[in-house]
């Protein structure tokens, strides 16, 4: 993008979940990731996110205020649960400036609310919302009534032909890393699993496959579900099979890097995956489910697929998997999986509806 003018961007976030280290989740680490590559190149970001995000000096934050509703209102029978209601008015405090505010080129919608999409006709500059989820009820109703007025991108193929029945032309632009940040390790002889512990991302059965395999592993993420981790998880950590915390992101590489084979274990149809080319970024093999996007970032040398739910299947594959060349891995997220790659995709996409909105200006 050498010699253009630099674009206004402002991102969509989440509001309940800050956009700093340690991570929520792969959408929170996706959007600080992006907001920091976006201005290396130059680019102007304003982040919309929760209290406590990592903004870094080359970014702005849109505020927005508290809502409380008064005494009265919270006496009122429909009267919703307070994050409910938290939410609610800010993004529509949020889309209310942005339909006033002209400072930016372009809106990129992160957010998994139903009011950017819904109220993006509003907006006083161009709407992108990238599809991170399958679908959802309030994101299909909001844009069952105002798909014309916002653009989408879906973060794998799987994604999109799962919001096709509802959005058109969906543009693919896969999730990237900076692989600079995950650099190739040497390996190890345990497994690892990383992830926020929630009965979908399915950490007891890595645990359980590797205990078949007879192999360590390591496992690492926020424990979002207590009753879950207690309950799955706890019983069946031993000397081999241990919880090593909830790391940042350096500490997170090296453990990755650092180990024969990632266990990748949802027990839904993961729309991405951003651990598999966090892992890969590694040389770090994957043994995971053949489930959603996984396929598609694995490829055909980036690991090996079990089947869904299949614990024998699974310590199968892993011991497979460990047995792969890790310079093919690292290479194959060099190729597919590279930050450089999806920035370019979407300042693209950014510059071409930026284009589109000041022709009919």
């Amino acid at each position: 993008m050498a010699g253009k003018k630099p674009l206004s961007i402002a991102l969509i976030a989440s509001h309940r979940y800050p956009i700093a280290e340690p991570f929520a989740g792969g959408l929170e680490a996706h959007v600080w990731h992006l907001a920091r590559a976006l201005a290396r190149r130059g680019h102007d970001v304003a982040l919309f996110a929760a209290a406590g995000s990592d903004l870094g000096v080359e970014h702005s934050l849109l505020n927005v205020s508290e809502f409380r509703p008064s005494p009265a209102a919270q006496r009122d029978t429909s009267m919703p649960e307070p994050g409910f209601m938290a939410a609610h008015h800010a993004y529509l405090e949020l889309m209310m400036r942005l339909g006033r505010d002209d400072e930016f080129d372009v809106i990129h919608n992160h957010s998994l609310h139903y009011l950017p999409i819904a109220l993006a006709r509003t907006a006083s500059a161009p709407v992108l919302t990238t599809l991170h989820t399958p679908p959802t009820p309030w994101l299909e109703s909001a844009i069952d009534v105002n798909a014309e007025n916002t653009r989408f991108a879906a973060v794998s193929e799987y994604t999109a032909r799962s919001w096709s029945h509802v959005a058109r032309d969906i543009e693919v632009i896969s999730n990237g890393v900076d692989v600079s940040l995950w650099p190739a390790g040497a390996g190890g002889d345990d497994l690892v699993w990383f992830g926020r512990f929630v009965p979908e991302k399915g950490a007891h059965l890595a645990a359980l496959a590797a205990e078949r395999a007879g192999l360590g592993l390591r496992l690492a993420g926020p424990i979002s579900d207590r009753d879950y981790f207690d309950g799955e998880i706890s019983p069946l950590l031993t000397d081999r099979i241990r919880y090593v915390g909830h790391l940042d992101q350096n500490e997170l590489a090296t453990v990755v890097g650092s180990s024969a084979a990632t266990l990748v274990t949802p027990l839904w149809d993961e729309p991405y995956g951003l651990v598999v080319a966090e892992s890969l970024a590694c040389g770090t093999p994957v043994a995971g489910f053949r489930r959603g996007g996984i396929p598609e970032i694995v490829g055909d040398d980036g690991g090996v697929l079990a089947d869904s739910d299949d614990v024998d299947s699974l310590a199968a594959a892993a011991r497979q998997a460990m047995k792969l060349d890790r310079r093919v891995v690292r290479a194959r997220a060099e190729s597919h999986c590279a930050e450089g790659v999806m920035v370019d995709q979407y300042l693209s996409l950014y510059r071409r509806l930026a284009g589109r909105s000041h022709l009919a200006a």
